[in-house]
């Protein structure tokens, strides 16, 4: 099951930065691809918001 960023997202990148695959793009708030997103859980460490949650 992919993550989803939902609104608390400011944008700030550190999510990208840790994704190990590339799943996440810019945006206001940011994407995660449900088909590249492999569940690490990487990007939800270093999201200062808790924009990150479990799809």
């Amino acid at each position: 099951m992919a993550y989803k960023i939902n609104d608390n997202c400011v944008a700030c990148g550190l999510c990208k930065d840790a994704c190990p695959v590339e799943a996440i793009h810019e945006g206001t708030p940011y994407t995660i691809d449900p088909d590249t997103c492999v569940d690490c859980g990487a990007c939800t460490g270093e999201c200062p918001n808790e924009a990150i949650e479990a799809g």
